[in-house]
Protein backbone atom coordinates (compact mmCIF):
# COMPACT_ATOMS: atom_id res chain seq x y z
CA UNK A 1 0.00 0.00 0.00
CA UNK A 2 1.23 3.24 -0.73
CA UNK A 3 1.93 5.91 1.81
CA UNK A 4 0.01 8.61 0.10
CA UNK A 5 -2.77 6.47 -1.55
CA UNK A 6 -4.66 2.85 -0.80
CA UNK A 7 -6.46 1.35 -2.71
CA UNK A 8 -9.53 -0.22 -1.89
CA UNK A 9 -12.31 -2.26 -3.72
CA UNK A 10 -15.56 -0.15 -3.41
CA UNK A 11 -19.31 -1.04 -4.95
CA UNK A 12 -20.07 1.57 -7.29
CA UNK A 13 -23.84 2.02 -8.62
CA UNK A 14 -25.53 4.41 -11.17
CA UNK A 15 -29.07 4.58 -11.48
CA UNK A 16 -30.52 2.19 -14.08
CA UNK A 17 -27.41 0.23 -13.95
CA UNK A 18 -26.21 -3.29 -12.37
CA UNK A 19 -24.04 -2.48 -9.58
CA UNK A 20 -20.31 -2.94 -10.16
CA UNK A 21 -17.41 -4.05 -7.79
CA UNK A 22 -13.87 -2.05 -8.76
CA UNK A 23 -11.03 -1.07 -6.90
CA UNK A 24 -10.50 2.51 -6.75
CA UNK A 25 -8.31 4.75 -4.84
CA UNK A 26 -8.13 6.58 -1.58
CA UNK A 27 -6.29 10.03 -0.28
CA UNK A 28 -4.32 8.23 3.00
CA UNK A 29 -5.08 9.84 6.25
CA UNK A 30 -2.56 9.36 9.16
CA UNK A 31 -2.00 10.93 12.58
CA UNK A 32 1.67 12.68 12.39
CA UNK A 33 2.55 13.46 16.47
CA UNK A 34 5.12 16.53 16.53
CA UNK A 35 7.90 16.81 19.26
CA UNK A 36 9.94 19.53 20.35
CA UNK A 37 13.06 18.25 22.03
CA UNK A 38 11.45 14.76 22.40
CA UNK A 39 7.82 16.91 24.22
CA UNK A 40 4.78 16.38 22.20
CA UNK A 41 3.60 19.34 20.47
CA UNK A 42 0.75 18.25 18.46
CA UNK A 43 -1.06 15.61 16.64
CA UNK A 44 -2.28 16.17 13.22
CA UNK A 45 -4.51 14.27 10.64
CA UNK A 46 -2.47 14.51 7.61
CA UNK A 47 -1.53 12.82 4.27
CA UNK A 48 1.73 11.06 4.44
CA UNK A 49 4.26 12.69 2.56
CA UNK A 50 6.63 16.23 2.98
CA UNK A 51 6.12 15.52 6.98
CA UNK A 52 9.68 17.40 7.41
CA UNK A 53 8.19 20.35 5.49
CA UNK A 54 4.90 20.06 7.51
CA UNK A 55 6.53 20.15 10.61
CA UNK A 56 8.89 23.03 9.71
CA UNK A 57 5.63 24.93 8.26
CA UNK A 58 3.64 24.27 11.35
CA UNK A 59 6.63 25.24 13.78
CA UNK A 60 6.79 28.92 11.40
CA UNK A 61 2.78 29.08 11.58
CA UNK A 62 3.21 28.90 15.31
CA UNK A 63 5.38 31.51 15.69
CA UNK A 64 8.36 29.08 16.95
CA UNK A 65 10.55 29.72 13.98
CA UNK A 66 10.84 32.20 11.60
CA UNK A 67 14.47 31.48 9.92
CA UNK A 68 16.24 28.23 8.41
CA UNK A 69 18.99 28.56 11.04
CA UNK A 70 16.01 27.75 13.96
CA UNK A 71 15.59 24.51 12.56
CA UNK A 72 18.47 22.22 13.10
CA UNK A 73 16.68 18.28 13.01
CA UNK A 74 14.17 16.52 12.41
CA UNK A 75 13.76 12.41 12.64
CA UNK A 76 11.15 9.96 12.96
CA UNK A 77 10.93 8.53 15.89
CA UNK A 78 12.22 4.46 16.59
CA UNK A 79 10.40 2.99 19.28
CA UNK A 80 6.78 4.49 18.22
CA UNK A 81 4.91 1.44 18.74
CA UNK A 82 4.81 -1.20 21.49
CA UNK A 83 7.11 -3.41 19.61
CA UNK A 84 9.48 -0.94 18.75
CA UNK A 85 8.84 -0.66 15.80
CA UNK A 86 8.76 3.19 14.00
CA UNK A 87 5.36 4.20 12.14
CA UNK A 88 7.08 7.25 10.34
CA UNK A 89 3.99 8.74 12.42
CA UNK A 90 6.17 10.51 15.01
CA UNK A 91 8.56 12.82 14.61
CA UNK A 92 10.80 15.04 16.61
CA UNK A 93 12.18 18.52 15.73
CA UNK A 94 15.39 19.64 17.47
CA UNK A 95 15.61 23.71 17.71
CA UNK A 96 19.18 25.56 17.05
CA UNK A 97 21.00 26.59 20.14
CA UNK A 98 19.42 29.82 21.79
CA UNK A 99 16.26 29.46 20.10
CA UNK A 100 12.92 29.13 22.68
CA UNK A 101 11.19 26.18 22.72
CA UNK A 102 7.16 26.45 22.29
CA UNK A 103 5.34 28.27 25.02
CA UNK A 104 3.44 25.70 26.92
CA UNK A 105 0.24 27.00 25.15
CA UNK A 106 0.70 25.76 22.15
CA UNK A 107 0.71 22.52 23.37
CA UNK A 108 -2.45 20.95 21.99
CA UNK A 109 -4.90 18.87 24.47
CA UNK A 110 -6.26 16.71 21.49
CA UNK A 111 -5.17 16.06 17.76
CA UNK A 112 -5.87 18.55 15.53
CA UNK A 113 -7.95 17.27 12.77
CA UNK A 114 -7.63 17.30 8.60
CA UNK A 115 -10.19 20.24 8.07
CA UNK A 116 -9.13 22.10 11.17
CA UNK A 117 -5.15 23.73 11.87
CA UNK A 118 -6.51 25.39 15.11
CA UNK A 119 -8.40 22.60 16.74
CA UNK A 120 -7.09 22.12 20.05
CA UNK A 121 -5.12 25.08 21.35
CA UNK A 122 -5.28 25.35 24.97
CA UNK A 123 -6.69 29.07 24.85
CA UNK A 124 -8.14 31.44 22.49
CA UNK A 125 -5.71 34.21 23.18
CA UNK A 126 -3.18 31.22 21.57
CA UNK A 127 -5.36 31.08 18.50
CA UNK A 128 -4.04 34.53 17.37
CA UNK A 129 -0.35 34.84 16.68
CA UNK A 130 2.38 37.88 15.41
CA UNK A 131 4.11 37.62 12.73
CA UNK A 132 7.97 38.51 12.80
CA UNK A 133 7.56 40.19 9.29
CA UNK A 134 5.57 43.06 8.28
CA UNK A 135 3.75 42.33 4.42
CA UNK A 136 1.88 45.68 4.55
CA UNK A 137 4.68 47.05 2.45
CA UNK A 138 5.52 44.36 0.69
CA UNK A 139 6.57 46.03 -3.36
CA UNK A 140 4.75 42.91 -5.08
CA UNK A 141 2.45 44.40 -7.82
CA UNK A 142 0.66 41.46 -10.09
CA UNK A 143 -1.12 41.53 -13.64
CA UNK A 144 -5.17 40.20 -12.96
CA UNK A 145 -4.84 38.57 -16.14
CA UNK A 146 -1.66 36.43 -14.07
CA UNK A 147 -3.62 35.64 -11.27
CA UNK A 148 -6.23 34.16 -13.25
CA UNK A 149 -3.43 31.67 -14.76
CA UNK A 150 -2.76 30.35 -11.11
CA UNK A 151 -5.61 27.89 -10.52
CA UNK A 152 -5.34 26.18 -13.97
CA UNK A 153 -1.48 25.61 -13.04
CA UNK A 154 -2.69 24.54 -9.38
CA UNK A 155 -4.82 22.18 -10.96
CA UNK A 156 -2.51 20.69 -13.31
CA UNK A 157 0.00 19.77 -10.80
CA UNK A 158 -2.06 18.18 -8.54
CA UNK A 159 -1.17 14.10 -9.38
CA UNK A 160 -2.55 12.60 -6.43
CA UNK A 161 -5.59 14.38 -6.76
CA UNK A 162 -5.78 12.91 -9.86
CA UNK A 163 -6.01 9.60 -8.58
CA UNK A 164 -8.19 10.08 -5.10
CA UNK A 165 -9.96 12.96 -5.38
CA UNK A 166 -9.38 13.68 -2.19
CA UNK A 167 -6.90 16.06 -1.03
CA UNK A 168 -6.17 19.86 -0.95
CA UNK A 169 -3.44 21.83 -2.54
CA UNK A 170 -1.08 24.98 -2.00
CA UNK A 171 1.27 26.62 -4.18
CA UNK A 172 3.54 29.24 -3.98
CA UNK A 173 4.71 31.50 -6.87
CA UNK A 174 6.81 33.96 -7.86
CA UNK A 175 4.37 37.64 -8.25
CA UNK A 176 7.12 39.03 -9.98
CA UNK A 177 7.49 36.09 -12.69
CA UNK A 178 4.78 33.83 -12.25
CA UNK A 179 6.47 30.76 -11.88
CA UNK A 180 5.27 28.34 -9.66
CA UNK A 181 8.02 27.75 -6.96
CA UNK A 182 6.51 24.92 -5.41
CA UNK A 183 3.12 22.86 -4.85
CA UNK A 184 1.81 20.43 -1.97
CA UNK A 185 -1.14 18.16 -1.38
CA UNK A 186 -2.26 17.12 1.44
CA UNK A 187 -5.92 15.63 3.10
CA UNK A 188 -6.03 19.05 5.26
CA UNK A 189 -5.40 22.62 3.71
CA UNK A 190 -3.74 23.58 6.44
CA UNK A 191 -1.31 20.62 6.54
CA UNK A 192 -1.02 21.68 2.90
CA UNK A 193 0.26 25.13 3.22
CA UNK A 194 2.53 24.19 6.38
CA UNK A 195 4.42 22.10 3.46
CA UNK A 196 4.65 24.91 1.40
CA UNK A 197 5.80 27.23 4.05
CA UNK A 198 8.10 24.50 5.28
CA UNK A 199 10.00 24.13 1.83
CA UNK A 200 10.09 27.96 1.79
CA UNK A 201 11.75 27.98 4.94
CA UNK A 202 13.86 25.25 4.32
CA UNK A 203 15.06 27.31 0.59
CA UNK A 204 15.26 30.44 2.63
CA UNK A 205 12.27 31.90 0.93
CA UNK A 206 10.98 32.77 4.29
CA UNK A 207 10.40 35.89 4.30
CA UNK A 208 8.10 35.26 0.99
CA UNK A 209 8.71 38.85 0.01
CA UNK A 210 6.85 38.92 -3.29
CA UNK A 211 5.16 35.82 -3.40
CA UNK A 212 1.68 34.45 -4.33
CA UNK A 213 -0.12 31.44 -2.36
CA UNK A 214 -2.85 29.72 -3.94
CA UNK A 215 -4.80 27.36 -2.26
CA UNK A 216 -7.39 25.34 -3.73
CA UNK A 217 -10.54 25.60 -1.22
CA UNK A 218 -11.68 28.53 0.42
CA UNK A 219 -9.43 31.29 2.43
CA UNK A 220 -10.28 30.63 6.10
CA UNK A 221 -8.73 32.67 9.26
CA UNK A 222 -5.89 30.31 9.81
CA UNK A 223 -4.54 29.76 6.22
CA UNK A 224 -4.69 33.69 6.03
CA UNK A 225 -2.55 33.74 9.56
CA UNK A 226 -0.17 31.04 7.86
CA UNK A 227 0.60 33.18 4.78
CA UNK A 228 0.93 36.28 7.52
CA UNK A 229 3.54 34.02 9.70
CA UNK A 230 5.35 33.64 6.40
CA UNK A 231 5.71 36.82 5.40
CA UNK A 232 3.57 36.34 2.03
CA UNK A 233 1.69 39.25 0.91
CA UNK A 234 -0.93 38.01 -1.33
CA UNK A 235 -3.17 34.94 -0.69
CA UNK A 236 -5.49 33.55 -3.58
CA UNK A 237 -8.37 30.80 -3.45
CA UNK A 238 -10.81 29.26 -5.49
CA UNK A 239 -14.02 29.58 -2.99
CA UNK A 240 -14.83 32.26 -0.44
CA UNK A 241 -12.86 33.73 2.62
CA UNK A 242 -14.50 34.16 6.00
CA UNK A 243 -14.95 37.52 7.89
CA UNK A 244 -12.19 36.85 9.85
CA UNK A 245 -10.11 36.17 7.36
CA UNK A 246 -10.71 39.48 5.41
CA UNK A 247 -10.23 40.99 8.95
CA UNK A 248 -6.92 39.57 9.76
CA UNK A 249 -5.79 40.60 6.09
CA UNK A 250 -6.77 43.68 6.47
CA UNK A 251 -5.11 44.47 9.60
CA UNK A 252 -1.73 42.45 8.40
CA UNK A 253 -2.00 44.25 5.02
CA UNK A 254 -2.25 40.90 2.92
CA UNK A 255 -3.76 40.85 -0.15
CA UNK A 256 -6.76 38.34 0.02
CA UNK A 257 -8.57 37.04 -3.68
CA UNK A 258 -11.34 34.72 -3.15
CA UNK A 259 -13.44 33.33 -5.85
CA UNK A 260 -10.60 32.70 -8.15
CA UNK A 261 -12.21 31.48 -11.06
CA UNK A 262 -11.81 31.54 -15.06
CA UNK A 263 -11.16 35.02 -15.48
CA UNK A 264 -12.80 36.93 -12.54
CA UNK A 265 -11.68 37.23 -8.75
CA UNK A 266 -12.59 38.97 -6.20
CA UNK A 267 -10.68 41.29 -4.19
CA UNK A 268 -11.49 41.26 -0.57
CA UNK A 269 -8.41 43.35 0.80
CA UNK A 270 -5.37 45.56 -0.77
CA UNK A 271 -6.60 45.67 -4.39
CA UNK A 272 -3.88 48.31 -5.12
CA UNK A 273 -1.42 45.22 -5.38
CA UNK A 274 -3.26 44.27 -8.55
CA UNK A 275 -2.94 45.45 -12.22
CA UNK A 276 -6.15 45.56 -13.69
CA UNK A 277 -6.01 47.34 -17.12
CA UNK A 278 -9.46 47.47 -18.51
CA UNK A 279 -10.29 49.84 -22.04
CA UNK A 280 -12.54 52.84 -21.68
CA UNK A 281 -16.37 52.28 -22.60
CA UNK A 282 -16.66 54.44 -26.03
CA UNK A 283 -17.79 58.00 -25.20
CA UNK A 284 -18.63 60.52 -27.44
CA UNK A 285 -19.24 64.41 -26.76
CA UNK A 286 -22.44 64.23 -25.76
CA UNK A 287 -22.74 61.32 -23.42
CA UNK A 288 -19.60 60.94 -21.46
CA UNK A 289 -19.27 57.86 -18.77
CA UNK A 290 -18.42 57.49 -15.38
CA UNK A 291 -16.12 54.50 -14.59
CA UNK A 292 -18.22 51.88 -12.15
CA UNK A 293 -16.43 51.51 -8.93
CA UNK A 294 -15.88 48.07 -9.51
CA UNK A 295 -13.39 49.04 -12.46
CA UNK A 296 -11.40 51.53 -10.18
CA UNK A 297 -11.50 49.04 -7.23
CA UNK A 298 -12.02 45.14 -7.85
CA UNK A 299 -12.70 44.62 -4.36
CA UNK A 300 -16.16 46.52 -4.93
CA UNK A 301 -17.76 43.55 -7.08
CA UNK A 302 -19.97 40.94 -5.53
CA UNK A 303 -19.47 37.38 -4.88
CA UNK A 304 -20.72 35.01 -7.72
Amino acid sequence: MSRIAARRRVTRLTIGEPARIAPDSLAVEEPLEIRVHGRPLAITMRTPGSDFELAAGFLVSEGVIHHREHYATARYCAGATADEGNTFNVLDVGLAPGVAPPDPSLERSFYTTSSCGICGKASIDAVRTQSHFAVDDDPLMIDSSRIAEFPEALRAQQAIFDRTGGLHAAALFDGVTGKMLVLREDVGRHNAVDKVVGWALENGRIPARSCVLMVSGRASFELTQKAMMAGIPMLTAVSAPSSLAVDLAEEAGITLVGFLRGNSMVAYSRPDRIIHGVAPAPTDSHNSQVPSSAQIHPSAQTSP
